[in-house]
């Protein structure tokens, strides 16, 4: 009965890297989320929140951030809807995650956000690419 014990207290504690990364991936997915429902609610300071460091460095004001969504990624500015496709790991800090976008004009779009871990714990987007999707991979 206590080896019973000591098994499922090993195998438990070596679940955990993988729980933990479960839920930095989830924290990413909101932090995405997050500035999706922003965009779409015209709250360009709360969508602005979630940028790292970085990208406030390259547009330093809200409306700057603001306009560079609204001219270069307009799927992202305005989604029909959007799904979590696939995503990795490639750090403890560091998450590459998929969205798959219908636009505005009911197109299909792939947006490959990357995201760091920052020194208060919350993960922000340090940047986004964006491409038209002729098939939706998940």
């Amino acid at each position: 009965m206590r080896s019973y014990v000591i098994a499922a207290a090993i195998l438990l504690l070596s679940a955990v890297p993988g729980l933990a990364g479960d839920a930095e991936v989830r924290a990413a997915q909101s932090t995405i989320d997050s500035q999706l429902r922003a965009f779409l609610a015209d709250d360009g300071a709360l969508a602005y929140s979630f940028a790292a460091p970085n990208v406030k460095r390259i547009f330093p004001t809200v409306e700057s951030f603001m306009d560079m969504v609204t001219n270069g990624y307009m799927p992202v500015r305005r989604p029909r809807n959007y799904a979590f496709g696939k995503v990795e790991q490639s750090s403890p800090t560091s998450i590459i995650q998929q969205v798959l976008i219908t636009g505005p004009d009911g197109k299909e779009y792939e947006a490959v956000y990357t995201l760091e871990l920052q020194p208060d714990g919350t993960f922000r987007i340090t940047g986004c690419s964006l491409r038209a999707s002729n098939t939706l991979s998940t």
